[in-house]
């Protein structure tokens, strides 16, 4: 029996999808097609491994607004992907639509060097498309870097490659910098292993997002394979490499975020530190030891690599990914400890607390944490009114914790709360900037380098004309305090968090009792969040089915807690603290009784739909706080419980 009759079998059996059966054919019937990749198609039909070829083939990988990510590496590897004789290290990315291999990322970028050829060419500029790309760690990550370049060079553009591994934050930057039309950097952030990504920015170092983000993928989607084939082999003359000097740069940025002159300024902090196996050491560690602190890294998280060894997931969000950085910091007497994601864009952080043991905070804590410290210490510099400004703003996503809300509120600024994704802290950043241009030069009659105005200076004039950005984070751990980074930058996040740290400790205080101070403020906010996954073609129905049920047949309680409100972001129009309009997107926002309340999305970069859950209660004096604390967890455990039944029964 030939393939296309095993196929046809295997569809009328109900094995094989009727869209995996279309993908695969064109794939085989492309004459071009590397001799590899038909081998390994061949492979996966010979073993009848179904389920295998319908994650593979049954859609085309989507590229959203921010770019891509998939698998890079099969849940089933062929001989052809993979060798075990070969070290276990995967010899080819795996074949197919729906993951992230050479076609896939040759078609994201041919698409994205048409949108750009085509923006530039109607803004009647004569440039040639400039590219930037970074990439980290992962599995082929270089690769698709090279090839990412090599296709741009041989489209007739302009492609700066760095030399080696690098951040994301470092290439937001960098794409600014170097004025580069648009910049990507290959990663899959934190996702485990078999994961890579083709993340992409545009001109004002921000991911992309409307008008451009809904144009690009159109203008990927129509690339048809038989157009990447010419690309699929590498020729990196004409391509130009970033070394040592685009880090010294990116440096002397991070410098003026340091508050303190000497070192002198600050007591002696012992900080451990994991990249886990990733990009933050290579810009964090030497200027934490610049910084005159007592810096000990990991030895055995230091070495780079995609396999990531030492941990199930290279996550800070996850204790366990930070196991061996607490374990050392129990061993030296460490004051705190920093992990960093492989793409480096997120921070982790354990400190002391008041029995003397490590303690993780979660994202939302060292969010609320960073932002009152850097805010009191702009005040303290004089760049920040003592009273606050309403053009001075902290930004936040709506399912980060509403203790920054009061935070900000409480010091006299401007608070935006924006969907999830830090392409929206950007794009509001990049607003600022336009904003104030247009303001200075209609009012002073010149125009200002924004990029090379001192960091304070433009601060006064951001006031003055537009929004002063202080301040951005996400629940997620990611945070932002300067905005020439238009992306989270957990380097920046670990020279801020450490220079807090070592401030309070200089105060004869802590972290942990700034944080109960915060909540004696504020009320003790308890931050929970649910995470259901369901992954190929089956699980991507289920989510959809979760998501159009909040809307058809939304829900009315949960056990002994009403829903007040639903704000469904997917239809009702909203605004956010500027007057700006929030785009539309399947969001939904849930007000409960009691100062509950949760918010539901489906993740943009993995086979999951999140549950983001909040608690609120007032704390009247310290000595309250713990049985506070111990009433709203528990509580906030049920109302998890509660929402998790309702969703598993509406998927059905």
């Amino acid at each position: 029996m030939n393939q296309e009759k095993i196929l046809i079998n295997a569809i009328e059996k109900g094995t094989l999808l009727p869209s995996t059966f279309e993908n695969i054919q064109i794939w085989l019937n492309s004459k071009d097609m590397p001799i590899w990749a038909k081998s390994s198609i061949e492979s996966l039909i010979a073993e009848e491994l179904w389920d295998e070829l319908n994650d593979r083939f049954y859609k085309s990988l989507d590229f959203g607004t921010g770019g891509m990510r998939g698998r890079t590496i099969g849940r089933v590897a062929t001989d052809f992907e993979y060798n075990s004789k070969d070290g276990n290290k995967p010899l080819k990315p795996a074949v197919g639509t729906n993951v992230l291999n050479d076609f896939t990322l040759i078609k994201a970028t041919i698409g994205l060097f048409r949108y750009v050829s085509k923006y530039l060419k109607e803004e009647g500029s004569i440039d040639i498309p400039r590219f930037i790309i970074a990439y980290d760690v992962r599995y082929f990550s270089k690769h698709f870097a090279e090839l990412c370049a090599s296709s741009w060079i041989q489209l007739g553009g302009h492609a700066l490659l760095f030399e080696e591994a690098r951040s994301t934050p470092q290439l937001s930057f960098s794409v600014r910098y170097y004025k580069a039309h648009c910049g990507a950097v290959i990663t899959a952030s934190h996702n485990p292993y078999h994961d890579n990504g083709f993340k992409v920015y545009f001109d004002d170092g921000a991911q992309v997002v409307s008008p451009h983000a809904e144009q690009i993928v159109e203008s990927v989607n129509e690339v048809k394979l038989e157009s990447t084939i010419p690309y699929i082999n590498k020729r990196l003359d004409g391509v130009s490499y970033l070394g040592l000097r685009a880090d010294d740069i990116y440096k002397a940025l991070l410098r003026e975020l340091i508050s303190f002159e000497t070192e002198e300024a600050l007591s002696p902090l012992k900080v451990i530190f994991s990249p886990i196996h990733g990009t933050g050491g290579i810009i964090s560690v030497p200027l934490l030891k610049e910084m005159g602190l007592d810096v000990h890294e990991v030895e055995s998280q230091k070495l780079m690599d995609g396999a990531f060894p030492s941990v199930e997931s290279p996550n800070p969000e996850n204790a366990s990914a930070l196991k061996m950085a607490l374990e050392k910091a129990e061993e030296i007497k460490g004051d705190i400890v920093i992990a960093t994601d492989p793409d480096a864009d997120r921070m982790g952080v354990a400190v002391r607390n008041e029995e003397g043991k490590m303690e993780l905070l979660t994202g939302n804590q060292i969010g609320a944490l960073m932002a009152d410290y850097r805010i009191q210490i702009l005040k303290d510099r004089k760049i920040l009114p003592k009273k606050g400004s309403n053009n001075a703003v902290l930004i936040k996503t709506f399912v980060t914790t509403p203790l920054q809300d009061a935070i900000g509120s409480a010091h006299g600024l401007k608070v935006i709360n924006t969907l999830t994704g830090f392409k929206w802290i950007g794009k509001k950043l990049a607003e600022y900037e336009s904003v104030m241009k247009n303001q200075y030069r209609k009012i002073e009659g010149i125009a200002i380098n924004y990029d090379l105005t001192d960091a304070d200076v433009r601060a006064e004039i951001l006031m003055d004309y537009s929004n002063f950005f202080v301040f951005g984070a996400e629940e997620s751990y990611g945070f932002l305090a300067h905005d020439s980074v238009r992306d989270k930058d957990a380097n920046a996040s670990a020279l801020l968090f450490s220079e807090m740290a070592a401030h309070y400790k200089s105060k004869g205080s802590s972290v942990m009792n700034v944080l109960k101070s915060l909540y004696n403020q504020h009320g003790y906010y308890c931050e929970k969040a649910i995470n259901l996954y369901f992954e190929g073609a089956a699980g991507a129905q289920k989510i959809v089915k979760i998501l159009e049920s909040y809307r058809s047949d939304p829900p009315k309680e949960f056990g002994p807690l009403s829903v007040i409100k639903i704000n469904d972001f997917g239809v009702t129009d909203f605004q956010d603290s500027d007057g700006s309009r929030i785009p539309k997107q399947d969001f939904f926002l849930l007000e409960c009784e009691h100062g509950f309340s949760f918010a539901v999305r489906a993740s943009g970069t993995e086979p999951k739909i999140k549950f983001y859950v909040f608690g609120h209660k007032a704390v009247i004096g310290l000595e309250r706080l713990e049985k506070v604390k111990i009433e709203l967890d528990s509580e906030i455990i049920r109302f998890m419980n509660r929402i998790k039944v309702d969703a598993i029964n509406r998927a059905g």
